[in-house]
């Protein structure tokens, strides 16, 4: 990759636990449109990684949402950019460095775009069609297409608190009009009275379900996830 190229990295403040039990450990993380460039091409923004158990036992779950704030209206015509490239990272020795990648590409646009996922190593390359369950329930099956938004946030507090972060345009970006309590840069609502800015948006979500074995090292343990959008 060029020194130019966009890299949009997003790391969990925190990492994933996968004991033999299959029981996630805490996995910390969440930014929509949090630099200029992502706002003029929302395609770009990657807002959330989740992982957790799978379907069945010894499987994980990786989930990379992306396009924030997609409007009900937006949503039957959206697809991803086929000239990103979109990847999960596990680390499994805990040196933070990848050990496993999962790439996510996609070709086309609109409701008939194709979507290819390839790795981790040694595991067949599924393709298929956006919004359809794709590849077995014993390898790896993904889906890839609009989901809502499970992420809460209060996003004029939030950019009280950040105001770097504001956008370019529209109400978001006026100075903050909330009151400081007990002191900046801490703003706070009354009790009840916080408001969710995501809800009803929906965002493109890429789901993959692959046995676990295939990223561990050798043996259930920790493991170190996050996701990159690329150009």
């Amino acid at each position: 990759m060029s020194p130019n190229a966009l890299h949009h990295r997003r790391w969990l403040a925190g990492i994933a636990l996968l004991a033999a039990s299959g029981v996630a450990g805490l996995a910390v993380a969440s930014d929509h449109q949090d630099t200029a460039e992502v706002e003029l091409n929302p395609k770009q923004d990657l807002t959330d990684v989740y992982v957790f158990p799978g379907s069945q036992p010894g499987r994980i779950v990786l989930v990379m949402n992306t396009r924030a704030f997609l409007t009900p209206a937006e949503t039957p015509g959206a697809s991803f950019d086929p000239n990103l490239l979109y990847q999960f990272k596990i680390d499994n020795n805990g040196d933070a460095i990848e050990d496993k990648v999962v790439q996510v590409s996609f070709s086309g646009s609109g409701a008939t775009q194709k979507v290819e996922v390839r790795g981790p190593v040694d595991l067949p390359t599924v393709t298929g069609t956006i919004n359809t369950t794709l590849g077995s329930p014993s390898s790896t099956q993904v889906f890839a297409g609009p989901r809502d938004d499970s992420f809460f946030i209060d996003l004029e507090a939030a950019f009280c608190i950040l105001p770097d972060r504001k956008p370019s345009g529209g109400a978001l970006s006026a100075p903050c009009a909330l009151p400081a309590n007990p002191s900046p840069p801490f703003y706070f609502r009354p009790a009840g009275q916080a408001v969710n800015y995501v809800n009803g948006f929906n965002v493109l979500a890429i789901v993959v379900e692959l046995p676990s074995s295939l990223i561990e090292n050798g043996q259930p343990g920790k493991l170190g996830i996050w996701g990159t959008i690329s150009r």
